[in-house]
């Protein structure tokens, strides 16, 4: 079977058979997407050639990436292989004895705020250019993660009272400040948005080249090339850019209480790991400034 209707079938199972709610469909297209374009690039297009190999190499290429990130991706390549037994589509499970990623609480990359300038430091030409910049300015002024950026509506944009509204995990609600920056290009951007239109009205914010929503591939697609243009570590994920929000704020002094509010964390456990990160700048300022801290030999 090709892998597009394998997929497909399993989406629809899941949504009418397992009853899966439409924001984790949405997580589970996303991620068997990724997984489609890597076996796509090494010329496997049907369920049958799969091997375990494959999905070990997949794992591997994303390594960089948050470990929780990688055993969501893994269960659900597992659910989907899993299903293809079940259905009699493939004769055997080809994920089952590979092992789930241990999840590591490392400290999160973050940009410099150099770093940060200069990437949103974007010469506004046309009207993708004040989208990038209004993306860039929101994600990083707000914290959001890149499914809440692409998922962002019309509707929950509040210029009057200057704060956007964010349906996070769990369809938790919650509504974050808008910073001046990111007002002024989210109104530049908004100025020109009906240029990226087409042929019918769309109501999410962002708009790719073809009048749709933005995707959170399209997002990545457009954050690489930027880094690239730059000059900076095309390495950097969107999520980097929440990261940094995070570690400038308890840099600068910020409450812990209010940047979990803002970052959607139900656990300030969870937020706390910025304060280790904050710890070890402290560390790092005090062996290179104070000249007292190292014995000269």
């Amino acid at each position: 079977m090709i892998i597009d209707d394998a997929i497909q079938d399993f989406l629809n199972y899941c949504i009418f058979e397992k009853g899966l709610a439409d924001k984790t469909k949405e997580s589970y297209q996303n991620d068997l997407d990724v997984y489609k374009l890597y076996l796509k690039n090494n010329h496997i297009s049907i369920v049958n050639d799969i091997t375990s190999d494959h999905i070990k190499n997949f794992l591997k290429e994303r390594q960089d990436e948050e470990s929780t990130t990688i055993a969501h991706n893994l269960t659900v390549i597992k659910n989907f292989h899993s299903y293809l037994v079940k259905e009699k589509i493939v004769s055997s499970d080809v994920s089952e004895f590979i092992e789930r990623p241990k999840l590591r609480k490392s400290l999160p990359k973050s940009l410099s705020i150099d770093d940060v300038d200069l990437l949103l430091n974007i010469p506004l030409n046309t009207p993708f250019d004040y989208r990038n910049k209004a993306m860039l300015e929101l994600m990083y002024g707000c914290g959001l993660r890149v499914s809440e950026l692409v998922s962002l509506t019309m509707n929950d944009i509040d210029m009057t009272n200057c704060f956007i509204r964010i349906l996070g995990k769990g369809s938790k609600e919650r509504e974050i400040p808008l910073g001046e920056y990111a007002m002024d290009y989210l109104n530049l951007y908004l100025e020109r948005r009906e240029l990226l239109l087409k042929d019918k009205p769309c109501n999410q914010l962002f708009l790719n080249n073809h009048g749709q929503g933005m995707t959170r591939q399209g997002f990545f697609k457009i954050l690489k090339s930027l880094l690239k243009e730059k000059g900076l570590n095309t390495d950097v994920s969107p999520h980097t850019l929440r990261h940094s929000f995070a570690t400038h704020l308890i840099n600068r002094g910020a409450d812990l209480r209010s940047i979990q509010e803002m970052l959607g964390h139900s656990d300030i456990s969870t937020t706390k790991i910025y304060t280790r990160v904050s710890d070890d700048k402290v560390m790092e300022d005090y062996n290179k400034y104070h000249y007292r801290s190292k014995k000269e030999l």
